[in-house]
């Protein structure tokens, strides 16, 4: 898979990349990130990429011809590669605090895809016109406000390469993470048994399989009711389950 990432600051990328799974995901081949300063598409003799807000205001705003001009190359490169089909099916995403909520649900539709751009927004705010005529689509992660686009960036190229089939080492690892299936994750042990007097729960040392799942999904029911219980609206619920939550809920007088 093929990330372009549009970046006045690509040295943020360079500490990430190169360690852990990402860096063992692009040696393999499965990963690729192609960073594009876009200020090298600047046209004026100062590479000037901002500019003072119409209307008045703080801070400075992103200028669209640099980001049109740079998203627009690349584009032509996936073109000569891949045709116009590649073109249109490689999304360009605006990272903006105004976009829809990044979730494991997007990393997989993401995961399908060859090529994904992301465009990461700097200073006051990006000109409109690049949200409305360039971006395919616009994403936040989360409702905060950070420096830039980068970080958010990283956070998707993470989120999406986790799901590329031989990037980790065990294929059952993401179905079984938080998220995945509108739940929190059970708790996870590990030896010893014993630490300081906290004892591993005995259902996970019993070698019973049924057990051990059992107690996973309702761990799992159960941390998500006490932290997320907003996802429980969306989660796909048995009648063990909501039977389970319901008692839970009782004895936990959540009502």
């Amino acid at each position: 898979m093929l990330f372009h990432i549009l970046t006045l600051f690509p040295g943020m990328f360079q500490g990430p990349l190169s360690e852990s799974i990402l860096e063992r995901a692009q040696s393999a081949g499965l990963l690729t990130v192609h960073l594009v300063n876009f200020r090298e598409f600047a046209t004026d003799r100062h590479k000037t990429v901002d500019d003072y807000p119409y209307g008045g205001g703080a801070g400075m705003v992103l200028k669209p011809e640099p980001l049109f001009a740079a998203v627009e190359a690349v584009q032509a490169d996936i073109r000569q590669r891949r045709g116009e089909a590649g073109v249109q099916d490689t999304p360009v995403i605006l990272l903006t605090p105004a976009g829809r909520l990044f979730t494991q649900q997007e990393a997989q539709r993401l995961a399908q895809k060859e090529e994904v751009i992301l465009i990461c927004g700097h200073y006051e705010g990006v000109d409109e016109r690049v949200a409305e005529h360039l971006a395919t689509d616009q994403l936040s992660i989360g409702d905060f406000i950070l420096t830039g686009g980068e970080l958010p960036a990283l956070c998707i190229v993470d989120a999406v390469a986790r799901l590329l089939p031989g990037v980790l080492h065990s294929p059952l690892s993401p179905a079984e993470e938080s998220f995945t299936n509108g739940l929190l994750e059970y708790p996870h042990y590990t030896r010893p048994p014993e630490f300081r007097g906290w004892k591993v729960p005995e259902v996970l040392l019993s070698g019973n399989h049924q057990a051990i799942a059992r107690w996973r999904r309702e761990q799992s029911l159960l941390r998500t009711l006490q932290r997320r219980p907003d996802l429980l609206a969306k989660a796909t619920l048995t009648e063990d389950d909501k039977r389970f939550l319901e008692e839970a809920r009782r004895r936990l007088g959540l009502g």
